[in-house]
Parts: structure tokens; sequence; C-alpha cells
């Protein structure tokens, strides 16, 4: 599919249910490495990556059965500690795998995942993380060669924080000797989603959600059940598409403690938000204000959410991404629309009127530019949407029809409800 062709100006109204988080689902399903019993996860997304991800952990040895909604992997038996470059180009997840391998089989062989469309993320982290538990770690011809008779306990302060480093390392001390203490350890939901699953699989951690994890290892870890965090990049996109259009959105199974930031903004800019245990609810009837926005890590507002919320103003707020270089990149399309600004190393200003016919291709920058063109009164068109997300039937919704848009998909120009485009 090359495009979406959007016709908007009606407002959102009704129930949409949030999905499990991909990037909680992604170090967990690699946590399934680290014991020979079964481990098994409900509330899994239908995504590509997680898909992906169970190729790779099936090529390394990991059975995997789905049932009743719930997804049981079981690594009895390890052949094949090995993270192909074929699989690591597609998904850079795919280096949490060298955490659990090393700390499981004493050995582990992943390949180097470079950057992406937003810009570089290193993984040196990981590699000084690992070896300052005792692993011998060698780089050779873009793999990483990871070798352990065991690992040990260290006091180990990351330089920059990662959240992905902070997974690895959590995940390989569960069963080094001793005790590890990581500072400057990442904050996000999704790392504490991490440590709930290690402990339910009987690993000793304590202080995550914190910015030091303390990590008492432990001779072997159990099978155990879990069920993932709901995601809240999807939850701030939802928000962002009723605040943009208007109207009454409930999203059931969200969790507002994971993304407060987010909804303190929304609040201040004339959006009405309660939530409870069971959803989020969001109304919007008058014109909202602007505010400013920047990314930085967790509690601070979640990154990939920017974008959705660039489509919900109409002018004079600024944002600003602190981690990579090209998280606006989406900015340059938005230009063709008719949105005026400024870019700058980590900032991007967006002045501008509603508009339409974006064209960049990232599944990020693709649900800003749908919300712009949601929002507009004149029909609007996404092009080159290059990466798919959740299948239409993993959704499910409920409430008034209005909360549908018209969205005319690919060359078939086939009809589905918005939230299926988003």
């Amino acid at each position: 599919m090359d495009k979406l062709a959007i016709e908007g100006g009606d407002e959102l109204r009704g129930e949409v249910r949030i999905s499990g988080a991909k990037n909680a689902a992604l170090p967990i399903l690699c946590a399934s490495l680290l014991t020979a019993e079964p481990l098994v996860l409900s509330n899994v997304p239908q995504l590509n990556d997680v898909r992906t991800m169970g190729s790779l952990l099936s090529q390394m040895g990991v059975r995997s059965e789905k049932s009743d909604g719930s997804l049981t992997l079981s690594a009895a038996k390890v052949d094949w500690p090995l993270a192909p470059y074929e699989m690591v180009k597609t998904m850079r997840a795919s280096i949490l795998a060298l955490g659990p391998l090393l700390a499981r089989c004493g050995e582990a062989r992943v390949s180097l995942p470079g950057g992406c469309a937003i810009g570089l993320r290193p993984v040196d982290q990981h590699i000084k993380g690992l070896q300052a538990m005792g692993a011998e770690i060698d780089l050779d011809h873009g793999y990483i060669d990871a070798r352990a008779a065991h690992l040990s306990g260290t006091q180990f302060v990351f330089d920059v924080v990662t959240v992905t480093g902070t997974e690895n390392l959590m995940m390989a001390a569960t069963l080094a000797a001793g005790t590890t203490a990581l500072g400057n350890a990442a904050r996000e939901p999704e790392v504490v989603d991490l440590a709930e699953c290690l402990k339910a699989m009987g690993a000793r951690i304590s202080g995550a959600g914190s910015d030091r994890i303390v990590i008492e290892g432990v001779e072997t870890l159990h099978g155990a059940h879990h069920s993932i965090m709901p995601d809240r990049i999807e939850t701030g996109t939802f928000l962002a598409a009723a605040a943009a259009a208007g109207g009454d959105v409930a999203l059931l199974g969200a969790r507002a403690d994971t993304l407060q930031s987010v909804l303190d903004k929304l609040i201040e800019a004339g959006a009405e938000v309660s939530a409870d245990a069971a959803a989020i609810r969001i109304k919007r009837q008058d014109k909202l204000k602007s505010v400013t926005m920047r990314t930085t890590p967790f509690p601070g507002g979640a990154q990939a959410s920017r974008r959705r919320h660039r489509g919900r103003r109409q002018h004079g707020d600024r944002q600003g991404c602190a981690a990579f270089d090209r998280r606006y990149g989406h900015g340059d399309g938005s230009a063709r629309v008719g949105m005026s600004g400024d870019c700058r190393p980590y900032r991007r200003r967006r002045n501008g009127d509603r508009s339409h016919l974006p064209s960049r291709s990232g599944l990020r920058a693709h649900r800003g530019k749908a919300f712009r063109a949601r929002r507009a009164h004149s029909p609007g068109r996404v092009d080159n949407r290059v990466r798919g997300e959740r299948r239409p039937a993993a959704r499910q919704r409920h409430g008034d029809p209005r909360f549908c848009s018209d969205v005319h998909r690919g060359p078939v120009r086939r009809r589905f409800r918005a939230v299926h485009a988003l």
C-alpha cells in the first residue's frame, strides 16, 4: 500500500481498546531465553516486529504456541545463539537477545544494528556493561561475538540513559553471580514491565522505575505467566487524534500513569481528560491553545508521540527532541502542506495551518500526517506509507459510528475506519 486518502472534518466519538506495548513485548520475548521452562504471555500485540522476533527466537531453538489469546514460549534447548544481520537489519530490538544468550549459553553472536531513519542508536553501553560483568567481546565483520564462562555482579553506570541497554544488562544480571547495580538506568514503564516479568520468573530485582536498579543473581529462572502492559505510544496516538478532531473518545485498558506528562499537556492545551483504572477518556469541544513540548527520557513525554501532537494544534507551538537527530525528519514533508517553521539540531519550530498531502515514509511520521489530514476540512492524502502496523482485525471498536473516518486504501480504494489506518 502506497498511500491513504482521508476525508476529514468530523469529530471522533466512541471507544477503542489499547493493544499491548511493542516496546515491552520485545524484551520480554527475549527473556524467554533465560529459562528452560515455558513463559506464557498475554496481551501480545500483533505486529511485524513481534513476528520477526518470534522467527528469530525460533531459529535459536525456542518453540512457540498460540492459544486463547496467549503466547507460550519454551526455550528448553537453545541450539543456535545467533542473531543474523538479515533479521537485525529489519528489527533493531534483536540486540536484546545478546544479554539473555550470554547469561544462559555462555556465548552469543549478534549483528550490529547500526542506525535508523531518526538517527544513530549505538550499542556501546550494552557492550561496556557486559564487559564489566566479565564478558569477552570482539567485533568481527559487523557482529558482536560475546563469550563468558560465567557472568559476575558489578557496579555499572550508564554514560547515557538507554532503555534497551538497561533491559539487556538487567536480563543478563539475573543469572550472574553476585549483585549487579545499574546506575543512570532507564526509568521507562517498559523497563518496569520487563522487571515484573523477570520477578515472576524468580529474579530478584529492586529499584525498577528509578535510576538505580539492583539485581541479585540467581542460579536459574523458572516459567511464569505475564500480561504485557498497554502501549503508551498507541494511547498517545489516539489521544492526539481525539484532541485534533474534537469529540469524545474512551481508550479502554490504557494506563494514565505511563504518560502523565502527555495528559498534562493535553489539559494545558484545553482538552478535558479523565482517567481511572479501566480507561482514559478525552473530550475536546473548544479550540486548543498552543503549548511548548520537548521530549525527554521518562517520566517526560514519549519521543515517538510528538509527531501526532504536531497534528493536533494550529499555531505557535514548539517541539524538540533531545535524543535523536532525525526524530523530526517528517517536518520536511509537513512543509509541503503549508506549515512554516525552521529546523535546528534537536528542535523544530512549527507554525501554520491545517492541511493535507504530506509525503514521507515512516510509521510515526505518517500517524502525524494522517491526523493533520483527518483534522482538515478538505480531502487529504498520505503518500509512501511503507511500514504496516497492526492488522485491522486486531482492533476492538465500539460506540458511535461517527468515530469512523472515510479512509480509502490504495488503488482498490477500500473503506476502513480511521483506527484501522492509524
